[in-house]
């Protein structure tokens, strides 16, 4: 655990128990309640307050609006993701806390998985999508390194409908699509029989309020930028005790 690495790094011998019914993603509903207990040099333990809360409370809180936002599409068939907007040097332990908020985990970083941007596409004509991807991921089979999956990013129909043609596309990644639109996606999708074949995952400015019209759609995945960039800190605190 975090906590364990970070009174180490000021004195190995503190110690810390958490409570019995506290493990990592735990629902807590009732508070004020007592997570843990610290035993120690007080002045040591006083010196690690600071840094111990901002990482806890920076974690709990990534994994309360991931838990949030789960929670809201569960009569869905659309699973939450978060992305790479992460904090600098926080990126496996914010993504640790995503999966513990019951959200899943999109790539790591530039080199588990291929995700074809829109910029990469800008150059390209629409109707042109389709050879233009063939054409790129034809340069993974001199890659030493197999990516987990392939993922395309659209902004429009007509790049979607492209993309149903090109074989070794895992997930296309529909980018700001009105809610109209992605119903179209599924909806040729399906009809074209790739349904289990090609995920779709829908992005781009997805709240609270409006991530549940979105999993209705019938897209697969939903990923969220917010997850990580804009969770707030759950309220903790350090108390002394005799």
């Amino acid at each position: 655990m975090i906590s364990s690495a970070i009174l180490n790094a000021y004195d190995p011998d503190i110690e810390i128990t958490w409570a019995d019914s506290i493990e990592d993603g735990s629902s807590i509903k009732d508070v004020p309640i007592e997570l843990a207990t610290l035993r120690g040099p007080v002045g040591i333990i006083l010196s690690a307050e600071r840094v111990l809360l901002n990482f806890l409370q920076r974690l709990c809180g990534v994994a309360t609006l991931t838990r949030k936002y789960v929670n809201v599409v569960a009569s869905t068939e659309a699973t939450i993701f978060d992305t790479r907007k992460t904090t600098p040097g926080w990126r496996r332990m914010e993504k640790y806390a995503v999966r513990c908020g019951g959200g899943k985990n999109h790539r790591m970083g530039l080199y588990d998985a291929v995700l074809i941007k829109d910029n990469h596409l800008a150059d390209i004509e629409e109707n042109r999508t389709a050879p233009a991807v063939f054409e790129l991921l034809n340069q993974l089979a001199s890659s030493d390194t197999k990516p987990d999956f392939v993922e395309v990013e659209a902004d429009t129909l007509t790049q979607v409908s492209e993309l149903y043609k090109v074989i070794g596309v895992d997930v296309i990644l529909l980018d700001n699509f009105s809610l109209d639109e992605l119903r179209q996606a599924v909806q040729m999708r399906d009809e074209l029989g790739l349904t289990g074949k090609i995920a779709l995952e829908a992005s781009g400015g997805i709240t609270l309020d409006t991530v549940l019209s979105v999993a209705q759609t019938g897209v697969d995945r939903i990923s969220v930028g917010a997850l990580t960039h804009s969770a707030p800190s759950v309220d903790l605190s350090l108390e002394r005790i005799e």
